[in-house]
């Protein structure tokens, strides 16, 4: 009766706050399942970086820099119906190539892909490939003939880790090369593609290229989480990255702590939305460095350049300073110095081979890095056997301009080279 009595004002004020806080827990839990994963308790780890030989003397990593323009200039001669083209053809597209040098002289640094000889006028150098080249060259296109569904399984999934599902075409043409996708795939994609993809236009009046797709997709590490019977395929699942640390590595106490707490947090798919995480968050850290494990596991040398990868940041949902994850993070990714830039390499594709799928261009690419090793020593042998001949008066000057027709002419005539 003394809790019904209208008089009771305060009674009814403090009966109506607990009946909301009853239901206003009820229906807006205090704790969700991922409101402890989205504190902070970032620490700013320093590690000083320390060279590893092993991942610095990997030679399909840090050779594929020099391959890349190799492998186009390749291209090009391979299309050419003759087989062989004037070297007047190619010495102005430098900058197309990505060639370092003047073309000429970067083709005559590699005699094992690719053979000169004096053209049928005006004594102009031309260039055909070698035999072994043009072996390997068959084995190139058969790959990709018989391993398309796999490429197209890679751009795939590279376009779904994507915010909108959707990426630039130039941002695809930049990672190409890492994708293993041929040259003149972007410029056949009706052919190369199926019907989840398709066209669209982007913002800035970018043509981009997005994909559809309603099944769930598993990322390297929970496929292979669930092999290990540790994971189940339920939301929020804790998932421990693997880890491979030098052997002399001593973390400090605090951040050892960090980074047992970090491997305790819900492991986010880089294929599932990602836009209700603080940014600040130890699990948006998390799922950062998921990403980055991904990526790398789709590219053919699971390694590229830190760089590079910067243009992703907004396409990507990446912060701002990503390139920061590799650093704090050195049991999962080396940082290689070599050839004058930062080369990110993922260390699981290296310490077990079992965990992630070899990619099918890989054993192609090592085969023209063998003639690259062959043009070496060729060229070795030649400057030895030069020692031991006066060539008197004759001077071949291996770096002469061959952008201007005129020149060439004038001074390969002088050239003592004999038709092969």
């Amino acid at each position: 009766m003394f809790l019904t009595n209208p008089t009771s004002k305060t009674l009814k004020k403090l009966l109506s706050h607990s009946q909301k806080t009853i239901f206003s827990y009820l229906y807006h839990p205090q704790n969700p399942p991922y409101s402890h994963t989205q504190k902070s308790h970032y620490v700013d780890v320093y590690m000083k970086w320390k060279k590893d030989p092993y991942y610095d003397s990997i030679d399909h990593i840090h050779k594929s820099i020099h391959l890349k323009p190799i492998i186009s200039l390749k291209n090009c001669i391979a299309q050419d119906p003759n087989g062989c083209i004037p070297i007047s053809q190619v010495s102005k597209r430098g900058l197309e190539f990505d060639v370092p040098m003047k073309v000429a002289r970067f083709l005559r640094q590699y005699p094992a892909i690719f053979e000169e000889f004096t053209g049928p006028q005006y004594n102009l150098p031309w260039f055909r490939l070698t035999p072994e080249a043009v072996e390997i060259d068959r084995e190139e296109k058969r790959v990709f003939e018989n391993c398309k569904e796999d490429l197209k399984d890679r751009l795939k999934r590279f376009i779904l880790m994507s915010k909108g599902k959707v990426l630039p075409l130039k941002i695809i043409q930049g990672m190409q090369w890492y994708l293993g996708l041929p040259e003149d795939f972007l410029r056949c994609l009706e052919v190369n593609l199926d019907g989840s993809f398709k066209f669209v236009e982007m913002e800035d009046g970018l043509k981009g290229l997005a994909v559809e797709c309603e099944e769930k997709l598993l990322s390297v590490i929970q496929r292979n989480a669930m092999k290990k019977g540790v994971y189940f395929g339920e939301p929020m699942e804790v998932i421990e990255f693997p880890f491979f640390p030098r052997k002399d590595a001593r973390l400090r106490r605090k951040i050892d702590d960090w980074l047992k707490e970090f491997q305790k947090l819900p492991y986010v798919s880089p294929y599932e939305d990602f836009l209700h995480l603080d940014p600040g968050s130890d699990i948006a850290e998390k799922r950062v460095v998921g990403f980055l494990h991904e990526l790398l596991s789709l590219f053919v040398e699971h390694s590229a350049e830190r760089k590079k990868l910067l243009c992703l940041k907004k396409y990507f949902g990446l912060p701002q300073k990503v390139h920061k994850a590799f650093e704090r993070h050195p049991h999962m990714f080396y940082l290689s110095l070599r050839n004058k830039t930062c080369t990110a390499i993922l260390k699981e594709a290296y310490n077990d081979k079992l965990a992630i799928e070899r990619h099918p261009l890989l054993r192609v690419r090592n085969k023209y890095i063998n003639l690259m090793k062959q043009s070496g020593v060729i060229l070795k042998n030649k400057r030895l056997s030069n020692r031991f001949i006066d060539h008197g008066s004759v001077k071949l000057d291996l770096d002469l301009d061959l952008d201007v027709v005129d020149e060439e002419r004038r001074e390969m005539t002088d050239l003592d080279v004999s038709p092969v």
